[in-house]
């Protein structure tokens, strides 16, 4: 399942349920876009997972269109995906992933367990609670479940840039308000998940790890994904052209392309034995 303030996140924080869900619906509605730009996951952390899990079975909850089952899939692991939305769980098994349609918190697993449960940026949509004795349900004593997120770490001068045409185009929307999140913005998605982790009484203390990785963009990558993050896709069309024109133009003024620094967060935790 796709998503943090105001790029990667599909929780938006105070907003009224109905207007929760057509973010959440949104993300669906050019799934080739979404897919063909948002960030992957670094090689180091489906590694790291993949070493300190008991086995390659995986269940990869909000799979949205596969982006990071297909790495668990390259590295050897056997993968179903679990995704609310039809549309991006159809789009994730043209690419070659296995995909169930369901609520993983309502999913069937039929007696079916795994040796690693991962999540890529969807966790914060699921209760922590209910999720956590979800996944004790369905992972293998000692298995691992890995949930994680990319949060921006921009240059200051992309962050201003950035900031400043927001602050024009939508000075009163959360999406101006959230700015560009770093790591720090998620300590509240990863206590939220943790606490549900402990309720569960079913896993290991949880544990943090964090990978620093660049990307580089052009202008028109840059502007093909900003459509997708989280809230952007629900504004009206005139603002959205705005904010497109708006950050195009502070792309420019960099040369026409800048580096966006990422860091992935990971929360992971094993399965009591």
């Amino acid at each position: 399942m796709p998503t943090l303030p105001p790029a990667h996140d599909r929780r938006l924080t105070g907003t009224a349920p109905h207007a929760l869900r057509a973010v959440a619906e949104s993300y669906g509605t050019d799934t080739e876009r979404y897919d063909r730009t948002r960030p992957r996951y670094p090689d180091a952390v489906v590694q790291r997972v993949v070493a300190t899990s008991p086995g390659r079975d995986v269940l990869d909850v909000g799979a949205g269109t596969g982006i990071a089952g297909l790495a668990f899939q390259a590295a050897g692991c056997a993968v179903l995906g679990v995704e609310p939305d039809a549309r991006m769980a159809e789009f994730a098994r043209r690419k070659g992933l296995d995909v169930e349609v369901a609520k993983f918190e309502d999913w069937d697993p039929a007696g079916r367990t795994y040796d690693t449960l991962i999540s890529g940026t969807a966790w914060h949509w699921i209760d922590p609670v209910a999720g956590a004795a979800r996944a004790a349900r369905v992972l293998r004593p000692g298995g691992r479940l890995a949930v994680f997120w990319n949060a921006f770490r921009p240059a200051p001068e992309v962050a201003e840039a950035f900031a400043a045409v927001y602050a024009r185009v939508l000075p009163e929307s959360p999406l101006y308000r959230r700015g560009m999140a770093g790591p720090g913005a998620y300590a509240s998605l990863i206590t939220r998940a943790s606490d549900g982790l402990g309720r569960s009484g079913a896993f290991g203390e949880p544990e943090q790890w964090e990978v620093a990785w660049d990307r580089d963009y052009t202008r028109e990558e840059w502007l093909d994904q900003l459509p997708t993050f989280g809230g952007h896709g629900t504004l009206p069309r005139e603002d959205l052209d705005a904010l497109l024109t708006g950050i195009g133009e502070a792309v420019d003024a960099m040369g026409g392309r800048f580096t966006m620094r990422y860091a992935t967060v990971v929360l992971t935790s094993t399965r009591a034995s």
